[in-house]
């Protein structure tokens, strides 16, 4: 860990100088400011605040937390074992909440006593991560990618096991299939779209826009979504939920509107954890294993911070799909509207919800 007087000597400036970048005085210029940071960053420095603490590092959320998903639930428990395992200390940092409008990212993690940081994002805020990487502290990005070189990232590639599920419905002899995704974008769910319609290319079945589906990703989502499917004059006979909460929510509200799963309406989730064997029917899901995600970013920011190599961590991991209970053939029968029918009553849904379904 380096010092005030090791960075000015340096940077070739004062000890004055270095104490002023470092504290965001404006008497600094901005080439000085840099300058200070990126060698204070490449150095290790830590900050008299956080001297106490060095072996802290952050999970960062650069927009809206997402701490109470289940994904984020299982990867903080992934990092609270690579903490252990790395001899780390982990915080939970908010920029958006108390990071000052005049300092620059690096001097914020700095004044928390923060040495890296794994950093969740979504598109709207994917530029965050890029200034923090650009400032040269530390960081490595979870479940996003980038084409900025400069940026380590870790996240789990699911579109291919998405193309196979969905050939594995076609198998089954289905062939209206629609799909649910979470309204925030980002590239997960953004991977899964795109493999359900190569699936739907690869068998040559059109892809119709009003088969896919974008609500919020929690169980009343879930439950929108198969009522909006199965109140349609022609409904699909399989669901292709992208997101966990999703497919609960929507097994639960057939099971609540007399639609039998598999019997009616096949339906495929995903699974960050071990949510498919906590419905029934055991549900059908392309699977991947987020607590392991989060051991995985641990140890690869620990390996930046004791510098055990200088490449770039730019990697991905395989999901799996994992067949149980609620996929089936498509039975004589399925795939007609529950609107006005004999059996027990879907709900109502208006024609405007129908179809504005797309605008979440």
């Amino acid at each position: 860990m380096s010092s005030v007087r090791q960075i000015a000597r340096e940077a070739g400036v004062s000890i004055t100088t270095v104490s002023r970048a470092l504290n965001n005085d404006r008497n600094v210029s901005e080439k000085t400011r840099e300058m200070v940071l990126a060698i204070a960053n490449r150095s290790g420095y830590i900050s008299r605040v956080g001297r106490r603490s060095t072996t802290n590092i952050a999970m960062t959320y650069t927009g809206r937390e997402m701490i109470a998903s289940a994904f984020d639930f299982a990867v903080l428990e992934g990092i609270s074992e690579g903490v252990d395992e790395h001899h780390l200390d982990l915080m939970i940092l908010k920029p958006q909440r108390d990071k000052s409008s005049d300092e620059t990212y690096s001097q914020y993690f700095m004044r928390k006593g923060v040495r890296g940081v794994i950093l969740r994002t979504s598109v709207e805020t994917m530029h965050v991560c890029e200034q923090i990487v650009a400032e040269g502290f530390p960081a490595i990005v979870l479940s996003e990618r980038f084409e900025n070189k400069s940026v380590n990232y870790i996240d789990c590639s699911s579109g291919e096991e998405t193309t196979r599920a969905v050939d594995y419905l076609f198998s089954l002899g289905h062939r209206r299939i629609a799909f649910g995704m979470n309204t925030i974008p980002d590239c997960d769910h953004f991977d899964r779209l795109e493999g359900y319609e190569a699936s739907l290319n690869a068998h040559d079945v059109p892809i119709e826009q009003n088969l896919i589906f974008r609500n919020p990703a929690n169980l009343i989502g879930g439950a929108t979504i198969l009522k909006m499917a199965m109140t349609m004059a022609n409904p699909p006979t399989a669901l292709v939920l992208a997101d966990p909460q999703l497919a609960i929510g929507a097994i639960n509200k057939a099971h609540e509107l007399g639609i039998q799963v598999p019997n009616d309406l096949s339906i495929i989730g995903f699974d960050d954890g071990d949510a498919r064997f906590s419905v029934y029917p055991t549900m059908t899901a392309v699977c991947q294993d987020a607590k392991a995600l989060g051991r995985e970013a641990t140890r690869a920011l620990s390996g930046l911070l004791g510098r055990e190599n200088g490449k770039r961590v730019r990697q991905s991991v395989s999901c799996f799909l994992e067949i149980h209970h609620s996929t089936a053939p498509p039975r004589r029968g399925s795939g007609k509207s529950w609107i006005n029918n004999d059996r027990k009553q879907a709900g109502d849904v208006s024609t405007t919800n129908e179809r504005n379904r797309a605008a979440g």
